[in-house]
């Protein structure tokens, strides 16, 4: 099939046709809470994996629940010719806890207001995967020659721990020349944006017991160990909570620094201080600088506290020293760090300062970096602004995936990663939405894509 034919013509009307069947899935899918963290919600996991598997197969996939030790991963495969080539598209379907008292509706409850979707999993990451499907059903009616699987996790929010399982059960049929993921977000409404890197992530607890029970402060105070107070001290010995600064020795040592070209990159998402700090509901940051900003969320590793558990919480004071405090921690890593190494310097560290204290190993996901040029990126960059009709900036995503670095060394293929949610949609955030904008926008955008690689191995 020559480039000038394929079927793009028919393409906004098929965008329109379809809204209220993405609308109802969507909704379908919203209402189940794919809670992947809550063993509760187990059940839920369930229920959704094999509406997954439905929806698959009414486009024409062959489509199965693939078991593993934990939460099972969706596998379709299209095949239409075994002679064209294969694009595998990665999406999740587990969703955060939606426990925030800032919820306006029930989280599980979908909502459609004109062209906006409110509920949990409307943009992280259900609307963008069923968006993906819309668009798979469109390239398979129309002959583009292209043959398509999809990996559809339930597990991406507790960062991929059997996903590297799944991959190793279906290793034949897994094969595939590339890579889509629709996960990841733009910096602007107003500007595209082709993430090529994602933050790796190394997450520890910090526990110290000085004592059985709480202590009168009055009686004991000044003699007794105050395991709050210690913990708080080993922290600020760990990093400038100012200015973020990490002063752990060698945390710093093989970091990839940001090239002048990528910042100029960066800035040309069209960020914006001022949008971004409306957006995340803050009052103020660490930095004003837009370049400084950038590179902080994008290209820099992180060491953030997440909770500090101990002592009393009630209402008032109440007296006493209590006798074990927790810290919830994590870093976010940047390309050539690695997770492994980093936790040695932070145990080493903690123990050099206070060797009572117990470091918890809890996660762990290694960085990412692709390419920003190349075949596949050009075509992301056509698709982009054949459908949003603006060029894409090339970023990296400041946030994780855990499925990805599998996927690169199961796989070795390219990837690219062509997101639609954005800022104000509320990725783990309460009033979750999503809107048709970016839907429609998505779906000429996959389509397009779509078009254009299957003609780089032809």
């Amino acid at each position: 099939m020559e480039k000038s034919s394929i079927p793009l013509k028919g393409l906004d009307a098929y965008v329109r046709s379809v809204r209220r069947e993405f609308e109802e899935k969507l909704a379908e899918l919203v209402e189940i809470p794919t809670i992947s963290m809550d063993p509760d919600r187990q059940p839920d996991i369930e229920r959704g994996a094999d509406l997954a598997v439905e929806y698959l197969k009414a486009i024409g996939a062959q489509a199965e629940k693939v078991q593993t030790s934990g939460n099972p991963v969706v596998f379709g495969q299209l095949i239409v010719d075994r002679r064209y080539p294969t694009v595998a598209i990665y999406n999740h379907l587990d969703v955060q806890p939606a426990n925030e008292p800032e919820w306006v509706r029930e989280p599980f409850t979908f909502f459609k207001h004109d062209d906006r979707y409110e509920g949990r999993g409307t943009t992280d990451d259900k609307g963008p995967a069923l968006t993906a499907l819309m668009a798979v059903r469109y390239a398979v009616d129309n002959g583009i020659p292209l043959n398509f699987k999809f990996f559809w996790e339930m597990e991406e929010e507790i960062g991929s721990p059997h996903f590297e399982q799944f991959m190793k059960k279906k290793r034949r049929e897994v094969k595939t020349d590339s890579v889509l993921v629709s996960d990841t977000i733009w910096i602007s409404r107003t500007k595209p944006a082709i993430p090529y890197g994602l933050r790796g992530l190394l997450g520890f607890t910090l526990t110290l017991e000085t004592g059985k029970k709480d202590a009168h402060s009055g009686t004991t105070g000044g003699a007794a160990r105050n395991p709050i107070g210690e913990l708080c001290q080993l922290i600020a010995q760990c990093y400038d909570a100012r200015t973020g600064r990490v002063k752990i020795p060698g945390f710093y040592r093989d970091v990839k620094r940001a090239s002048a070209e990528e910042i100029q990159n960066y800035l040309a998402s069209g960020f914006s201080v001022r949008r971004f700090m409306r957006a995340h509901e803050f009052k103020s940051l660490r930095f004003t600088d837009p370049a400084r900003v950038l590179k902080s969320i994008m290209a820099e590793p992180t060491f953030e506290v997440h909770g500090i558990v101990g002592g009393y919480v009630g209402p008032g004071v109440k007296t006493v020293i209590p006798p074990r405090a927790e810290a919830k921690i994590s870093t976010r890593l940047v390309p050539h760090q690695d997770p492994d190494k980093i936790f040695q310097l932070v145990r080493d560290f903690v123990r050099s300062k206070n060797p009572d204290v117990k470091v918890t190993h809890e996660a762990t996901l290694r960085p990412y970096l692709g390419e920003f040029t190349g075949p596949y990126a050009d075509a992301g960059r056509r698709a982009v602004t054949f459908a949003f009709g603006k060029e894409p900036a090339f970023t990296r995503e400041g946030g994780s995936i855990g499925a990805i670095v599998t996927l690169e060394e199961r796989l070795g293929v390219p990837i690219v990663f062509l997101g639609l949610s954005l800022p104000e949609h509320g990725y783990h955030a309460p009033n979750e939405n999503y809107d048709w904008g970016q839907a429609s926008g998505g779906m000429k955008m996959f389509v397009k894509y779509f078009s254009e690689i299957a003609q780089l191995n032809r």
